[in-house]
C-alpha cells in the first residue's frame, strides 16, 4: 500500500478541485504532511476523504460528518459511530421522505393545472371555431 498520497493524485481519484482538499483541510477533516510546500496526504487521509465525499452524496452536512469521523477514534469509537451514522441514515430518510410525498403532491397538482389549461384550450379552440361559421 502506498505510504503517501499527494494533492494532484487524490483531486484525480476523487475527482475534486485542490480549493476542495484544502477546504476540508482547514475544517480539520484531514490533516496532510508537509514537506516544504508539498501536502502529502496518508491511507486515513484517503479513507476519510472518501467517507467525507459518501457522506455528502447522502446529503449529510460537514459538521455531521466530522462528527462521525472523529466518533471512530475516541469513545465509544466505532460502536459509537455505527449508532450515531444509523441515526442520522434514519432522519435523513425520513426528511426525504417528506421532500418525495411533497414532489408527489406538487405534480399531481401541476396534472390539475395542465389538465385545467388544455381543457380551456379546447374550449377556446371550439368558440373560435364557431364564431368562424
Amino acid at each position: 500500500m502506498q505510504r503517501y498520497f499527494t494533492i494532484t493524485q487524490l483531486t484525480k481519484e476523487f475527482d475534486i478541485t485542490t480549493r476542495t482538499l484544502r477546504f476540508y483541510e482547514a475544517q480539520g477533516l484531514v490533516s496532510p504532511h508537509r514537506r516544504g510546500r508539498q501536502r502529502l496526504y496518508t491511507p486515513g487521509d484517503r479513507t476519510r476523504i472518501k467517507l467525507i465525499l459518501r457522506g455528502k452524496r447522502l446529503g449529510f452536512s460537514l459538521n455531521e460528518i466530522k462528527e462521525m469521523i472523529e466518533m471512530y477514534g475516541s469513545a465509544p469509537g466505532e460502536s459509537g459511530q455505527l449508532h450515531l451514522l444509523l441515526d442520522r441514515i434514519a432522519a435523513r430518510r425520513e426528511e426525504l421522505l417528506e421532500k418525495q410525498r411533497d414532489i408527489e403532491l406538487t405534480l399531481l397538482e401541476l396534472d390539475e393545472v395542465e389538465a385545467g389549461a388544455r381543457e380551456r384550450i379546447t374550449v377556446l379552440g371550439k368558440k373560435m371555431n364557431s364564431e368562424e361559421v
